[in-house]
């Protein structure tokens, strides 16, 4: 166990992220929805290896299986169709809804599941330093690190502007009505802080030479594993074996 969890996580960013990739088309190749929804419990049991099985499913059931969820019942009670299942009023489950949208959803679960698992399993500095070695710009590298990382930071200043708000008397605990009255005025604190954190990013990155033209060099560096190559061979070789199994149902 020890061991594959080291290599899961070892594993070059740009690999994990074909594997990505690799489920992002093979979920539209194989028809049907069964295969998509095997995906979330193959990537369960890759997290658990990599000890990343709780955050990972808290993200998984409180963010993606929701959106799923409203999503499948959506499709079923107003996609058109003729063979009615239930109804009640205006509203009518159809059998044509209902395959609809577990194709749909399938897909959605098992692409949302693998970028979960993606980004629980990579660094997100080793994914920008991975962007950075094939010949992307620091600039877009930049742009895609701070849009990572915007969502974290301002959640853990928000803890510590609430934090704050309590050790002033102010009650955050109770009723919904209670949450969203301590709620508002952390609002102005964290707008403020996070343009002053901006400001500050951009002082640091100038002092740094970020826009200077010279050639630059590294000190954190992310080198590539002996099992880089057989990934990569691996889930090209599935890749193919799935084009061709599609093509020739076709026939």
């Amino acid at each position: 166990m020890g061991k594959a969890k080291k290599i899961i996580l070892e594993l070059y960013p740009t690999t994990k992220l074909l594997a990505v990739a690799f489920i992002a088309l093979s979920v539209f190749i194989v028809p049907g929805f069964i295969y998509p929804y095997l995906i979330l419990p193959v990537c369960m049991l890759i997290a658990y290896v990599a000890g990343c099985f709780k955050e990972f499913s808290n993200l998984a059931v409180k963010g993606l299986f929701t959106i799923v969820l409203f999503i499948f019942i959506i499709q079923s009670l107003f996609y058109p169709g003729t063979t009615i299942l239930w109804g009640w009023g205006f509203l009518s489950v159809k059998l044509e809804g209902v395959l609809f949208s577990l194709n749909l959803t399938s897909r959605l679960l098992a692409i949302g599941s693998a970028f979960i698992l993606f980004f629980r399993v990579t660094k997100v500095k080793d994914f920008v330093y991975s962007l950075e070695a094939k010949g992307l710009p620091s600039k877009v590298t930049f742009v895609i690190l701070s849009t990572l990382q915007i969502v974290p930071e301002m959640k853990k200043l928000t803890f510590v502007i609430m934090d704050a708000q309590r050790t002033r008397g102010v009650e955050t605990e109770g009723s919904l009505a209670v949450r969203a009255k301590a709620f508002l005025p952390t609002l102005s604190p964290l707008i403020l802080g996070s343009i002053a954190s901006t400001e500050e990013r951009v002082l640091t990155l100038e002092a740094r030479g970020f826009t200077a033209t010279v050639p630059k060099t590294r000190v954190y560096r992310v080198e590539k594993t002996k099992y880089d190559p057989i990934v990569r061979r691996v889930l090209l070789i599935l890749l193919i074996i799935l084009v061709i199994g599609r093509i020739a149902s076709w026939m």
